[in-house]
């Protein structure tokens, strides 16, 4: 008899929250993963929340922005290792109402608005790859798998 080990990936959700040809990235502090870089507005779902209510939820609590879930497209899937396997949805959002601030100072050193043909060098990697292919039109990508 064999067995059989099914893979149980977490759901992350990314938001990108686009002002023209910019994206906003939040320089993360405090968290245990990748301090001192740039990544998007995240997050993971709790239980019994989908992707969407988890994204209008990240957004509020972590830059104060309000979204719409209708204003909210699915733009990239990246199916991704990293210390375990996780899949991460970038949700691009175009409209909101607010203005980006740092609602959690532990986390979060500052919001800036940056080109998505220049990123800062700082980035977490996979939200790099991710963007990079966003941009490229791409709407799935895979890292960090040994094949």
């Amino acid at each position: 008899m064999t067995s059989e080990k099914n893979q149980r990936a977490q759901v992350d959700v990314h938001l990108i929250l686009r002002n023209g040809d910019r994206v906003l990235l939040g320089q993360r502090i405090n968290t245990g993963f990748g301090d001192g870089c740039w990544h998007m507005p995240s997050g993971h779902g709790e239980d019994g929340e989908s992707a969407l209510g988890t994204l209008v939820r990240e957004a509020k609590e972590e830059t104060g922005v309000v979204i719409d879930q209708a204003d909210a497209s699915l733009v990239h899937t990246m199916h991704h290792w990293t210390g375990s396997g996780r899949m991460a949805l970038f949700f691009q959002v175009s409209r909101w109402e607010g203005d980006p601030v740092v609602t959690e100072p532990d986390k979060c050193a500052a919001w800036q608005w940056f080109p998505l043909d220049g990123l800062p060098e700082q980035m977490i990697d996979y939200g790099r790859l991710a963007l990079e292919q966003y941009a490229a039109g791409e709407p799935y990508s895979e890292r960090g798998w040994q094949e």
